[in-house]
């Protein structure tokens, strides 16, 4: 939370580069042992729902960050001020990391039914589950590519790409808050066809025109809330209490590396030609769709 305002008073592009890989690298630390606190704060009003409010919640403040910058960059033309002003939103949430771990030290007593059962070991279904969603994972294309696209096609024009981007935003908020709820009533299965829609953005925002890709934008959104949201929120439905911190930890891994080698892959193949990135990102994702029905298929209702 420190390193983004520290860029205000970076000296050099060294250090600011320092700053950033710095916040990439606390991201990827608290992102488990946040999901595994979720899990358990979620259990009594469902794993769908609790996931899809902090998606949105964290949408939200994706939005309202930015807007804050652009309004300091108005009215001062200054970076350094604009990332000094982060400093606000970022002592706050130090603080209340403190309040939480003060009030709760323990997650696991957030769940106010816990049968105990010293499982250690993965169930199968998980890592069934892990090959489908890294497949998944690999076949998203990255905002940044998309943006890149909508400048070097001329689809949309530079000055509507925040729009389109405050669109993805929205729908991700919106959508997680809607398929979260969704998720707890109907179960795991609701994550196939929202698969099949979200690898629907791809041909739609790198072979569209301007209508089409702003369709796309929004479908995009709506998967990136699907990916922030449920498929985290479904590994608590498969894994114990016990092994789940691990569990997490395996996963945001796993998924993390193959988001990695499928933007990379993609990347290469756009100075290729834009079809075979449609086909590529297409064929990955629709591959672990038959992965996600073998999880349906395994899945059993399980006490923790």
């Amino acid at each position: 939370m420190s390193a983004v305002p520290l860029l205000a008073w970076a000296p050099n592009w060294q250090t600011a580069g320092a700053l950033i890989i710095a916040e990439r690298m606390g991201r990827a630390i608290r992102n488990p042992p946040r999901d595994v606190m979720l899990s358990h704060a979620s259990k009594e009003i469902g794993y769908g729902r609790g996931f899809g409010l902090h998606e949105a919640l964290d949408q939200l403040g994706a939005m309202t960050g930015p807007l804050v910058v652009a309004v300091v960059l108005a009215h001062h033309g200054n970076y350094r001020a604009a990332f000094a002003t982060l400093l606000i939103p970022s002592a706050l949430t130090l603080a209340l990391i403190v309040v939480a771990r003060a009030l709760y030290a323990k997650p696991t007593e957030l769940e106010a039914t816990v049968h105990r059962i010293e499982a250690t070991e993965f169930p199968g279904v998980f890592w069934i589950y892990l090959a489908g969603a890294t497949l998944v994972a690999a076949g998203f294309a990255d905002f940044s590519l998309i943006t890149y696209h909508f400048h070097q096609a001329s689809v949309v024009p530079n000055t509507w790409v925040p729009v389109f981007y405050a669109v993805a935003m929205a729908m991700s908020g919106l959508g997680s808050l809607l398929f979260g709820n969704l998720f707890d009533r109907v179960g795991f299965w609701i994550l196939i066809p929202l698969t099949l829609i979200s690898a629907l953005a791809t041909p739609l925002v790198f072979l569209g025109s301007l209508w089409p890709a702003l369709l796309g934008a929004a479908i995009w959104g709506v998967g990136t809330g699907v990916h922030e949201s449920l498929i985290p929120a479904a590994v608590a439905t498969m894994v114990p209490t016990q092994p789940r911190p691990s569990a997490y930890g395996i996963f945001t891994a796993g998924y993390g590396v193959a988001w990695f080698i499928g933007s990379l892959f993609i990347g290469k193949l756009y100075g290729v030609s834009v079809a075979w990135v449609v086909v590529f990102s297409l064929a990955v994702q629709v591959i672990g769709v038959p992965i996600f029905l073998a999880v349906v298929r395994r899945m059993r209702p399980q006490v923790e």
